[in-house]
């Protein structure tokens, strides 16, 4: 058996059984294999979960009768099978096709005979299949060309419009790049640059409004970038451009205390602790206990010796840090619209209310984290997702109830398809008494 084919299939079978993420299932399952190509597995694996339901859309045309049951076994191998026809162009049909019947022989045996001739069939009905393009209701048509439930397309329709929505939709269905920011405690961006190009590696500066020369990030392609010498000094960690531009714009300062109330896997606290030139006091924080290893892991490796870490609740009492913080970082749990072309789950995802029930819990960690703050200090609230319910509506309710304590100093919302970034709100508030 095609043991990468198999690693695909049993980190989809996690996925839609188990509803398990596939970035944390996708290396257990390698392993488990033996797969040889990881490339060729997380292509297949993420590109059958990005495009889950336009291919359902094309299935059901060669499946009329039965396909909602369809054993999971089944479903997943069809959609596997499918994804390989109409978009790895380096595996021929033949192969996409033998590949998933052959893995249907050990998992589906009964219906192997099935998988085979539905797959056959979309080999030879592929340019004449219905798309959906054709279907008059916009809401059904983004749905199954963007492969995101339809109350996604309606939310982002209701806010956006509906040019905007389909260019968002459009942007998370492409490939995120991979981006780093320069350890500037360490070595400069110049002297970076120059290690990574001496190891085959192109990296490419990321210019993006707002975001500080302390924090140099690169767009880097080409292979084992974190198996790499630099990698292991510590001279880089891996960031999306938003999260770093949103530190940037809390601007903290060398001595400064800052706090970082929800901050697993602590990519935020690293930005603040690097523009800080590790001086100062960066206290991170997170509910559970398990998450806390990597913090302290990251931030030894990077040499950041100021970033304390430890268990807490962020909608607790301020307690003893009741005003100590001269910047706090509240980036708060969220629906993650802005990160499906990293994690493509979230776009199967039911939210209840558009997000009013998750958006009260953003905002009393928002008033609990205020009360960190001293006076003059600032506070960033942010989240990675495309939602006022969960953005804008959050903070301005947050502003009406402090009753001019707190000011607004900069807002963004950020687009995959403007900015080339994830989908990422930032709003930093400074307390004026």
């Amino acid at each position: 058996m095609d043991r990468n084919r198999k690693a695909a299939f049993q980190t989809l079978m996690r996925v839609v059984k188990d509803q398990a993420y596939a970035n944390l299932e996708v290396g257990k399952q390698m392993e488990k294999c033996h797969a040889d190509s990881p490339a060729f597995v997380r292509e297949l694996v993420y590109g059958t979960e990005q495009h889950w339901m336009y291919l359902d859309y094309l299935l059901k045309q060669l499946v009329t009768h039965g396909y909602m049951k369809l054993k999971p076994q089944v479903n997943i191998l069809l959609h596997m099978g499918a994804y390989q026809i109409l978009f790895m162009d380096s595996v021929p049909d033949y192969a996409a096709v033998n590949g998933c019947t052959e893995l249907a022989a050990t998992v589906c045996r009964p219906q192997k005979g099935f998988v085979n001739a539905v797959l056959r069939n979309l080999t030879r009905k592929r340019d004449s299949l219905r798309q959906p393009e054709q279907e008059k209701d916009p809401v059904k048509r983004l749905s199954a060309r963007y492969s995101v439930l339809p109350w996604i397309v309606r939310l982002w329709i209701g806010q956006l419009g509906p040019e905007a929505a389909e260019e968002v939709l459009r942007a998370q269905q492409e490939k995120p790049p991979f981006c780093v920011v320069g350890n500037s405690v360490k070595i400069s961006a110049d002297e970076l640059k120059a290690s990574l190009a001496g190891q085959s590696l192109s990296a490419e500066p990321i210019a993006l409004d707002g975001l500080s020369d302390s924090l140099p990030m690169f767009s880097v392609k080409g292979g084992g970038l974190l198996d790499t010498e630099d990698f292991r000094k510590g001279w880089f960690y891996v960031q999306d451009p938003s999260s770093a531009a949103a530190v940037s714009m809390l601007a903290p300062e060398a001595g400064e205390t800052v706090i970082d109330v929800c901050g697993a896997p602590g990519g935020k606290s690293m930005a603040a602790a690097i523009m800080m030139q590790n001086q100062g006091r960066v206290l991170t924080f997170d509910v559970y206990e398990h998450k806390l290893p990597l913090i302290r892991t990251q931030a030894k490796r990077l040499g950041l010796s100021i970033i304390e870490a430890a268990v807490r609740d962020a909608a607790a009492e301020a307690g003893e840090l009741k005003e100590t913080a001269d910047a706090v970082i509240c980036d708060v749990p969220c629906s993650g619209l802005g990160v499906m072309r990293r994690k493509p789950e979230i776009r199967y995802r039911e939210l209840a209310d558009s997000g009013r029930e998750l958006a009260e819990k953003q905002l009393a960690i928002l008033q609990a984290s205020a009360e960190l703050v001293r006076p003059g200090g600032r506070i960033m609230y942010s989240t990675c997702t495309i939602n006022r319910v969960e953005n804008e509506a959050v903070t301005e309710e947050f502003i009406r109830r402090q009753k001019g304590q707190f000011l607004k100093e900069a807002e963004r919302q950020l687009l995959p398809n403007l900015d080339g970034t994830d989908g990422f709100y930032f709003c930093i508030m400074r307390r004026n008494i």
